[in-house]
């Protein structure tokens, strides 16, 4: 059964099988916001699966399942795949990215992401979604950025 060799959220991915994958704001653990139901407007999921060669040319079942932090599913996607691999036999990742676009979460908490591969739980990700303080109206937010802000002169 092919295995999960990595995964992770980002902002934006591009990633084609068989090439090289681009990310912008990868590694995504936490999201923000200051009302509930809190939507976001997309993540990335990027995958890189690892096929042997005994694998090569069957069909796999993906499925991709976001869960609230009670065990509730909010969002799922389903695809098939079939990796090619080189003629040497030698195993390969196949990279893939899943976009997922306008997420509703209800409530703040720790949310995860499960990755199935043919029926079989191989990968969760954490994903804890916060809410954030507003300062009265300046519309300013009081939450540390995930780093801190540039200090100096260019």
């Amino acid at each position: 059964m092919p295995d999960i060799e990595y995964a992770f959220l980002a902002d934006a991915a591009d990633a084609r099988p068989g090439q090289k994958f681009a990310v912008i704001g990868g590694g995504v653990t936490r999201l923000g916001g200051h009302q509930f139901p809190l939507r976001h407007p997309h993540l990335a999921l990027v995958c890189g699966l690892t096929v042997t060669s005994p694998e090569f040319n069957k069909e796999h079942d993906l499925q991709f399942m976001l869960l609230t932090p009670d065990g509730q599913q909010v969002s799922n996607a389903t695809a098939k795949i079939v990796a090619n691999g080189p003629p040497d036999g030698r195993d390969t990742v196949l990279t893939f990215s899943l976009d997922m676009w306008n997420l509703s979460f209800p409530a703040p908490g720790d949310y995860s992401i499960r990755i199935l591969v043919d029926g079989s739980e191989r990968k969760r990700l954490p994903l804890v979604v916060e809410q954030t303080q507003q300062e009265h109206g300046s519309g300013r937010m009081l939450a540390d950025p995930p780093f801190p802000p540039p200090t100096g002169q260019a």
